[in-house]
């Protein structure tokens, strides 16, 4: 058995912008970057026509959206500002780290992570104290697909040197972080089994 935790909304809390793309803006603005006058509109569009499942980088996003306006950006510079954006405030939830080192007894452990904005994920496991504590680290913007995508699952089960098939999966979202059950695994979710619960009810499945 290798467990698996989602990050956001089960390990750690973090605080979301309210509007993305003002925030966004506000960043591409300080860099140089003259921003359209219908930014809000472009930010929502679609413009990477990526296959269904698949991580579209936010960094990728932003620059379609700007080119899609007659706006030219250097790469480098839509990176920062997007990186510069999403710089959250972090909380450890209660039993969090308790609950990633009691299971780790029972087999490998790694983090299976939604997450399109680079260096946020190691920078969040950095605030919550979480660095170093998985075996195995995979982020949909590592891996280029979203959970509940089978190729997650199966990218984090690699990383791990298991079958996707003895993955139980930890998390907050029954729709993405469910998809596990798709690979065979199964799926623990955190909002009815609380983390300082978790080792306790593994070790009852067994």
């Amino acid at each position: 058995m290798a467990v698996t935790f989602d990050l956001f909304g089960t390990l750690v809390d973090v605080e979301y912008p309210s509007d993305p793309a003002e925030i966004v803006a506000r960043e591409l603005e300080s860099r140089g970057v003259e921003v359209p006058d219908d930014w809000h509109v472009a930010y929502g569009e679609r413009h990477v026509d990526a296959p269904a499942g698949a991580e579209v980088p936010l960094p990728a996003h932003v620059a379609h959206a700007l080119d899609s306006r007659g706006v030219d950006a250097a790469d480098n510079v839509v990176r920062h500002a997007v990186v510069a954006a999403f710089d959250p405030d972090v909380t450890r939830r209660d039993g969090a780290r308790a609950a990633v080192r009691d299971v780790s007894d029972r087999g490998p452990v790694g983090l299976l992570s939604n997450c399109a904005v680079p260096e946020l994920v190691p920078k969040t496991l950095i605030r919550a104290g979480l660095r170093g504590e998985f075996d195995a680290v995979t982020t949909s913007i590592g891996c280029g697909w979203r959970k509940p995508h089978p190729k997650a699952f199966e990218t984090a089960a690699d990383a791990l040197g298991v079958a996707p098939a003895s993955l139980v999966h930890v998390g907050d979202d029954p729709t993405a972080d469910g998809g596990v059950e798709d690979v065979g695994g199964r799926f623990v979710d955190v909002t009815e089994t609380p983390l300082d619960e978790l080792a306790a009810h593994l070790e009852a499945e067994l």
